[in-house]
Formats: structure tokens, C-alpha cells, sequence
């Protein structure tokens, strides 16, 4: 509460130039794979849905590589985002489709009852917007207006790890891991989380197929 408070009350001293603010993103990113080796077990497909599955080992991977460069380069938002070209061409190919859209990802990213477990009148908008770029983060996608910084000071590792599993493994999520991050929160808090995964998620998905298209349509 009180980083958050500090975060949106006080200024911050000098602006982080673009070297540094690539060195936030990157290290966020890297340690997602801690994440997945300390606390995240391999999804097992269980023999009667393996039968279905083609290949057994396909799922998420890191887009970010354990002391190498990465397979994939960043997806920067600068360069395409929902809002400036997704949006347009999703609209373009399926009338209206691209507003229902909008309106679902704006009101799950807005949603707020101004509460943090007991406090009342708490802004949330900073907290909300570290979770979800966390998650773009987590599919490479980059904020280049956001600096990641915030991610670690604002979001505990209980809560990175949870996030983590819903984004990434959601079939081996369990309540144990529910009930393991914000104990003093409210539950329409925590579901509140797994909104934002659902929806962030999602829209991270759309940004890489209709850009794809609209490489392939020019």
C-alpha cells in the first residue's frame, strides 16, 4: 500500500533513460523463468486426454532464455498496439468485433471497487496496470512508456508465481496457490486477478495474430 501510495504520490527523481528502462523490462522478464523452475510443475496431460494431443511436449515456453539472447525479439507496443492498429483491423475484418473487445479488456482493466482488503477510497490504478503488463511481459511484449521497475516493487512473488501459473499452466492451478497470495485481500480482489489474466492475456494473443496478418495482408 504504501509503495503504491509513494509510486503515485511522489514524482520520480529524473527520468530513466531508454538503455535503463530496456534493463527494467529485461530483468522482469528474466525472472519469469525463476518462476517456472522454483515454483511451477511441468503440466502431465493424463493418459485419456493424451490420446487427443499430437504432441505431448507442446505448451508455453519462456520467451525469455536463461543466460542467452532470446529466439524471439520484443514485441514493443510502440510499434504495434490494440489501440492504434489491433483494434482498427480487427474491427476491418470482423465488424464490431474489435469494439465488443475493447469495451471487455477496458472494463476488466478498470474494474475497481477503490478497496484494498480493509482500506477503503485506494486508488488502484497503478497496481492494476503493473499486473497486467506483467502479463503482456510474460509474452514478450514490451511497454516502452512503462517502467518495469514497478512490477518488482509493487507485485510479491506469491503474487508473480500465481500469476504465472493461471497465464501459463492454468490446468495446474490449485487453491493452495489461490489462498497463498494477498491473505489480508478481499476474494472479489484476488478473482479480480484472474480477470485481468484472462483478458491480458488474450489481448497479448490477438496482438500477435493480427499482426501477422497485417504483414501478411502488406
Amino acid at each position: 500500500m504504501e509503495k503504491m501510495k509513494k509510486l503515485t504520490e511522489e514524482p520520480q527523481e529524473g527520468e530513466a533513460s531508454q538503455e535503463e528502462m530496456t534493463k527494467r523490462f529485461e530483468k522482469v522478464e528474466s525472472q519469469t523463468i525463476e518462476l517456472t523452475s522454483a515454483d511451477v510443475v511441468a503440466p502431465t496431460p493424463q493418459a485419456d486426454i493424451l490420446r487427443f494431443v499430437d504432441d505431448s511436449h507442446f505448451g508455453y515456453q519462456d520467451f525469455a532464455k536463461r543466460g542467452e539472447a532470446a529466439d524471439i525479439p520484443t514485441f514493443r507496443v510502440q510499434d504495434y498496439s490494440w489501440e492504434e492498429h489491433g483494434y482498427s483491423l480487427l474491427n476491418r475484418l470482423y465488424p464490431d468485433m474489435g469494439t465488443y473487445l475493447d469495451e471487455k479488456f477496458g472494463i476488466t482493466y478498470e474494474l475497481t471497487y477503490y478497496t484494498m482488503g480493509v482500506l477503503n477510497g485506494v486508488d488502484t490504478s497503478t497496481l492494476r496496470r503493473s499486473i497486467w503488463n506483467y502479463i503482456h511481459c510474460m509474452f514478450g511484449i514490451r511497454h516502452d512508456d512503462y517502467d518495469y521497475g514497478e512490477v518488482n516493487q509493487l507485485l510479491e512473488r506469491s503474487l508473480k508465481s500465481y500469476i504465472k501459473t493461471v497465464t501459463c499452466f492454468p490446468e495446474r492451478t490449485t487453491r493452495k496457490d489461490f489462498d497463498s497470495f494477498w491473505r489480508d485481500f478481499k476474494y472479489s480482489e484476488k478473482v479480480h486477478v484472474n480477470l485481468m489474466v484472462t483478458e491480458a492475456r488474450m489481448q497479448a494473443e490477438l496482438l500477435y495474430a493480427l499482426r501477422a496478418l497485417m504483414r501478411h495482408m502488406t
